[in-house]
């Protein structure tokens, strides 16, 4: 990837996450506390990957309109824990998360080395 390529690719993504910010402060006081919460919880488990984040945070604040225009409770969208369902929404978007790859590579180094041990 060129500096070209680089620059344009983080314009984009910084303009997305802008536009996702101005998104979420047009919410409703509730519905923008829930997913400010969300937000900085996705942002500690979530896809490490810029452009997979951006498309993340887009999905999130449009269930979040939605389920205002649908006149949604907030506990109706996240459910009585919403830990499971940052879990569930996250597990929607595994390619570039850290998490995922750090398991991978847990799963690769013992495979490894269970192998050499099974090795006559």
């Amino acid at each position: 990837m060129g500096i070209s390529d680089f620059t344009s690719k983080m314009i984009g993504e910084k303009r997305r996450w802008r536009q996702y910010k101005a998104r979420a402060a047009q919410l409703p006081p509730a519905y923008r506390t829930a997913i400010n919460a969300l937000e900085r919880y996705l942002l500690y488990f979530g896809p490490g990957d810029g452009t997979t984040m951006a498309v993340m945070f887009e999905d999130l604040a449009d269930l979040f309109e939605q389920s205002i225009a649908d006149g949604a409770p907030v506990r109706s969208i996240v459910g009585d824990d919403p830990v499971e369902f940052a879990e569930a929404f996250l597990r929607n978007y595994p390619n570039g998360s850290w998490v995922v790859k750090e398991r991978q590579r847990l799963v690769k180094a013992i495979k490894g080395v269970t192998d050499q041990q099974e090795t006559p």
